[in-house]
């Protein structure tokens, strides 16, 4: 099965927006890691996208931004996925988010009843990673 994923360490957080019970994170640039069935190697990525919250708010103040991800998780309804989100992206249920910011022990925190990931434009290769 093919599969795709963002790396949320190193992903770089350009900013929130707010607009009453909606918050959209948007990552400038994000790192994706794609896998082919049958394929020895995976391929990277890059692409800008928003991680879309409904029925949301804040759990903390927000964090100085622009900023890079150092990691975190983000999650909807039982599943919670660490260090990364799965493309696609789009549940309804409890979801939340704890992305860490590097350098510095703030934390960009969402409690929401709905989550979605929107990917913008198309992704730009980068590079092949050897197997093994």
């Amino acid at each position: 099965m093919d599969s795709s994923t963002i790396e949320l360490p190193g992903s770089e957080i350009s900013g929130v927006t707010i607009d009453g019970e909606t918050i959209c994170v948007h990552f400038e640039r994000t790192t994706i890691i794609k896998t082919m069935t049958g394929a020895f190697e995976r391929t990277r990525w890059w692409q800008q996208g928003d991680l879309v919250f409904e029925g949301a708010q804040l759990i903390d103040d927000l964090p100085s931004l622009p900023a890079l991800c150092s990691g975190g998780d983000v999650g909807e309804n039982v599943y919670t996925y660490r260090d990364m989100i799965p493309i696609p992206l789009e549940s309804r249920g409890t979801a939340h988010c704890d992305l860490k910011i590097e350098g510095s022990d703030q934390h960009l925190r969402i409690q929401a009843q709905a989550v979605r990931l929107d990917m913008i434009d198309v992704p730009k290769y980068i590079e092949h990673i050897a197997a093994g």
